[in-house]
């Protein structure tokens, strides 16, 4: 079955070697809780993963632009990742889009935003934390500095009501709710009864009612290691149901969910569920929302 063009908006590109790079979510022992939750990291633990690791991998997927998604945690200037990144975009034309990290809540937010705005493919921040920063006033002052810019987050079910507000209050950034809220992290499990799915899919609803926010379909195997088209299904309609095929794309969570998959059959599933779908609706959820919403027209790659 050929596939249509695809924009992968959620990878993770690593180089253990390199001096000036640290990815302590890959250290032996890791964060026991999140090992918990996520699964051992020794199948995927390499040296590296670098942009040509992942083209060679993806070359009959019919795989056209990607979204580079922060990866190196715990480096001490983030903005090296974003130089490194770019160095690849250059040489061999991925990513083509850049989601850094940004400590929204420093003082140097601002700071750190403008060395990462010298690179061509930057795109976006991901600021990833799990405590009360949706109603942190520092944090919420370093979102108003994206304007233009994406926002990469993923709230968890009490938080949605906070995540909606502050996307509303700034109507210049992108929210980008990241791995379809976590269904898993925020407490939703394969298993979960039909109480959790329906408050889950209440707070997608009510984030929907934002239009400036955005949901990626992606990582569901984080939530759902021995995922089926038929167990996934829910999930992904749910979100489209919600955002509708106008605000709603796909990805991977690439090399990570190679954990409990292969690249094709991440493919292979989303086409599937959408199958009935028109191939406008399609081609919108599988590359023209992602093109439109990271401007991936505009990124410098070649």
């Amino acid at each position: 079955m050929a596939r249509l063009p695809f924009v992968d908006t959620h990878v993770h590109f690593y180089d253990l070697r390199a001096p000036q790079l640290r990815y302590d979510w890959l250290a032996p022992g890791g964060d026991p809780g999140e090992t918990e939750l996520v699964g051992d990291y020794g199948a995927i633990r390499a040296e590296h993963y670098r942009a040509e690791d992942f083209l060679a991998e993806t070359r009959f997927q019919n795989v056209g632009k990607v979204v580079h998604v922060q990866a190196a945690i715990g480096t001490e200037d983030p903005v090296q990742e974003t130089r490194w990144l770019q160095a690849f975009a250059d040489r061999v034309g991925a990513p083509h889009g850049i989601v850094a990290y940004v400590d929204l809540a420093a003082e140097d937010a601002a700071e750190q935003l403008d060395r990462h705005r010298a690179f061509p493919n930057f795109r976006g921040v991901r600021d990833l934390r799990y405590d009360d920063y949706l109603t942190d006033d520092a944090w919420r002052l370093g979102c108003a500095l994206l304007d233009g810019l994406v926002l990469c987050d993923d709230p968890f079910v009490e938080q949605m009501g906070a995540a909606r507000r502050l996307a509303e209050a700034l109507p210049g950034v992108t929210f980008c709710v990241d791995h379809a809220a976590y269904p898993g992290f925020g407490g939703i499990p394969r298993s979960a009864d039909r109480a959790d799915f329906d408050a889950w899919r209440a707070g997608l609803r009510e984030l929907a009612g934002a239009g400036n926010v955005v949901v990626k379909i992606s990582g569901l195997g984080m939530s759902d290691h021995a995922w089926t088209v038929d167990s996934i299904r829910p999930w992904v309609l749910a979100c489209i149901e919600a955002f509708g095929t106008e605000r709603a794309f796909f990805g991977t969570n690439w090399p990570l969910d190679r954990l409990y998959s292969s690249y094709g059959d991440v493919l292979d599933a989303y086409g599937e569920i959408v199958a009935d779908f028109t191939d406008a609706e399609q081609r919108a959820l599988f590359s023209g929302n992602a093109e439109r919403v990271f401007k991936l027209g505009e990124a410098a790659a070649r």
